[in-house]
């Protein structure tokens, strides 16, 4: 940088010049103040300040470039973690084999012997691939395991790859999806080329759905990156034999959303269900489950497993995690049936909420409620047992609960079991309505709830209605594993119709209210006995209720059947 120094004629002093006038470069802009200068006879002259040679270089020039140099190295290995730009292209499939301990077997997998079944073929083609291939037989490419969640459908893919003793590419379909069109594609035939370098393998994907969902549905707006990757996916099936060594299988809950060319021979072409566990099947995931667990002698699995109808293999899962837990919280050996039991009640009904103080009045309310609904389930033929009886209020929302427990698994209903289900329904209000001489409260909605739409099933989905006859009203729901009990369907009658059927519905229920009542007026002493006693207990037994009962014969009324 040039400096200027100023040199006044008298005072006989020079700022020490180092370069001579006549070789001074004028900068921009400074031309008009030299002109200035040498009119007014100022002396002047200028030098470079001296810098501190490389060092200065270094400091300028080399350490910026280090520094980002080093951004860019960490920022890039980031990116690599966590999928970013660079691994867009890369599918994220993690990796199982034998070499990771991966000891999943068909002894861990219970409750499902149709679908084990159904795959031990694929295990025998993985372990002796030759065989099949000397003889010209195609094993199917795919295999879609299908039933509700929770069913064991990832630990029953992970059970193949452990018997066939191969290696698993697991992945979820949502992990094809991205921002940008393309990637998924990508990231299919990424996967493929990875699995056929590792054959004999298995290929395993979850939530099928995501990526497959049908392409036919009419609209305006369509997700081009979804339809690229179910197109690639299917090229890719399309394109390698089975005889390779790779099955691929896929798990899903809504079978019926699926792409049809999905479900084609060829590609997915061998279905594979899995439902809910009968009483059988859940004593064997119990028994899986427990392994590891110290039971004490009254934890009988077979009771635990009738207590316990509808759950699935994540379900009784919880239930073993959570009783050990509560075994151990109140410092036990051994976990016991007491433990079981609280687990059960904790995952059907939610945590126990004894801080919540109800008034006198609520509470002797809330008993004679589930009085009313545990003395109509006692005096029906059809209602399945009473197995206790209690006014806590649980975290669900309810303040009390009447607890039935099956004898046996039921795959369908008859129409006097269907009545009698919804008599016990409204056996609480109609006890309340005797009790307080007609004034009842909100309790009963849920309750209310629950049998209006039964009857309207009745009426409307089976067929038992003899005003409308043996016909069926409404577009039923499609979804086979996901269905929500009140869901919406598609009305394909007329007004008229549906005016028919809203009057026989209603003439329905107010018949089996008037059954529930009518059971509840006869057996007055019985109800008020055990209300009492359920306001001083807080919880009954069915031994406490045989006890506190009558004896007497069913009552005409819980005889009554509707035509």
């Amino acid at each position: 940088m040039g400096v200027l120094r100023e040199e006044k004629p008298n005072s006989g002093k020079v700022v020490t010049p180092h370069m001579p006038q006549a070789s001074r470069l004028p900068a921009m802009g400074e031309t008009t103040l030299l002109k200035e200068l040498d009119a007014h006879g100022v002396k002047f002259s200028g030098r470079m300040e001296s810098s501190s040679g490389w060092l200065y270089a270094l400091a300028s020039w080399v350490l910026p470039l280090l520094i980002m140099a080093g951004i860019y190295r960490v920022g890039i290995r980031k990116m690599g973690q966590s999928g970013g730009l660079l691994t867009f292209g890369k599918n994220r499939a993690k990796i199982h084999d034998q070499s990771e301990q991966l000891k999943v077997t068909f002894e861990d997998v219970a409750g499902v012997d149709e679908a084990k079944a159904e795959l031990v073929e694929v295990v025998d083609f993985l372990k002796h691939p030759k065989k099949y291939q000397a003889l010209g037989g195609r094993i199917p490419k795919g295999v879609l395991l299908v039933g509700p969640p929770g069913t064991g459908k990832t630990l029953l893919a992970r059970a193949v790859a452990g018997e066939a003793g191969v290696a698993i590419f697991s992945l979820s379909g949502s992990e094809f999806v991205e921002m940008f069109v393309g990637v998924g594609a990508a990231r299919v035939r990424d996967l493929f080329e990875q699995a056929k370098a590792k054959a004999p393998c298995i290929i395993f994907i979850d939530e099928l759905d995501a990526i497959g969902k049908s392409r036919s549905v009419g609209g305006v707006f369509t997700n081009d990156g979804r339809e690229q990757t179910l197109n690639q996916l299917l090229v890719e099936i399309d394109g390698f034999d089975s005889s390779e060594g790779v099955i691929i299988m896929a798990a899903t809950n809504t079978p019926e959303v699926l792409d049809p060319a999905l479900l084609r021979g060829g590609r997915f072409d061998r279905q594979v269900t899995l439902d809910r566990p009968d009483l059988e099947g859940r004593e064997a995931i119990l028994r899986v489950h427990t392994r590891k667990v110290k039971l004490a002698a009254s934890a009988d699995l077979s009771v635990i497993a009738a207590r316990t109808p509808g759950m699935v293999g994540s379900d009784l899962a919880t239930i073993v995690n959570q009783a050990a837990l509560l075994a151990a919280r109140r410092g036990a050996a051994e976990v016991e049936r007491r433990d079981f039991e609280e687990a059960i009640d904790r995952v059907m009904l939610g945590l126990e909420k004894k801080k919540q103080v109800m008034s006198a009045e609520e509470k002797e309310r809330v008993a004679y409620h589930e009085t009313g609904h545990t003395l109509v389930a006692l005096s029906v033929k059809h209602a399945d047992p009473v197995h206790r009886v209690s006014i806590i209020p649980r975290s669900v929302g309810a303040l009390g609960y009447t607890l039935q427990l099956p004898l046996h698994e039921k795959y369908l209903m008859t129409q006097p079991e269907i009545e009698d289900q919804i008599a016990v329904m409204l056996g609480g209000r109609a006890a309340e309505e005797i009790i307080y001489q007609g004034v009842v409260s909100t309790g009963s909605s849920n309750d209310l709830e629950r049998a209006s739409e039964l009857v309207r099933q009745v009426v409307t989905r089976f067929g038992m209605s003899a005003e409308l006859g043996p016909l069926t009203w409404g577009v039923p729901n499609s979804a086979r594993f996901l269905q929500t009990p009140f869901s919406t369907e598609p009305r394909n009658y007329s007004e008229r119709t549906a005016h028919m059927i809203n009057e026989e519905a209603r003439r329905m229920i107010t018949e089996i209210y008037a059954q529930a009542k009518g059971i509840l007026t006869e057996r007055q002493a019985d109800l008020k006995s055990i209300a009492g006693e359920l306001m001083r207990k807080e919880t009954l037994y069915r031994a406490d209720l045989d006890r506190l009962l009558t004896p007497a014969q069913p009552t005409a009324a819980s005889q009554g059947r509707l035509q």
